[in-house]
């Protein structure tokens, strides 16, 4: 989290749309941290989306028949594995599909569908955050509260960034807020 991979994200978009080609961006519906109906960077960067429940419903709003230019999904981790499928459909109809999405959860474990896209994309940009505790480079989001399963949507409160060296696997302390290594 924090590595600015929505900011990103918004910004091909908006290079895209700048270039007059046809966009259109998707957020999953259980993402309304910010906003309902747009796609938000933490930095307030934002711009409108279709929130959609699952992969399937991307079909509801693009034809492949005359499919857009550019399909962007925002947090692409919260889709199940039909994104694959669906992205996959997408680039061989000529659509650039851009997704944006953590590889890893709050255990440093694969994180939904996003190892698989990223097997199958042509081209892969892995954006690290600043580690909260050294400074370092992050690769790791640290839970901070003691909620159960994998989906958590959540912010600054909630998760932050670390380094490999300063991420504590799956371990959240819920009194202090703060992990600590043992």
């Amino acid at each position: 989290m924090f590595s600015g991979k929505t900011e990103e994200l918004l910004r091909r978009v908006k290079r895209a749309r700048l270039a007059r080609r046809r966009v259109v961006l998707f957020k999953p519906r259980i993402d309304n941290r910010y906003d309902d109906v747009k796609v938000v960077s933490h930095e307030g960067i934002k711009a409108e989306a279709t929130a959609i429940a699952s992969a399937a419903e991307i079909f509801t709003f693009v034809n492949l028949e005359s499919p857009p230019d550019v399909v962007g999904i925002d947090e692409a981790q919260f889709f199940d594995d039909t994104l694959v499928d669906a992205a996959e459909k997408l680039a061989n109809a000529g659509v650039r599909v851009i997704c944006a999405g953590l590889d890893q959860d709050y255990r440093g474990k694969p994180f939904g569908p996003m190892p698989a896209l990223m097997s199958v994309a042509e081209y892969v940009t892995k954006l690290q955050a600043v580690c909260s505790r050294c400074g370092a480079a992050a690769c790791r989001s640290q839970r901070l509260v003691g909620m159960e399963g994998q989906l958590f949507v959540g912010g600054a409160a909630d998760y932050e960034p670390r380094c490999r060296r300063c991420f504590v696997a799956g371990v959240v302390d819920v009194a202090g807020g703060r992990p600590s290594r043992a």
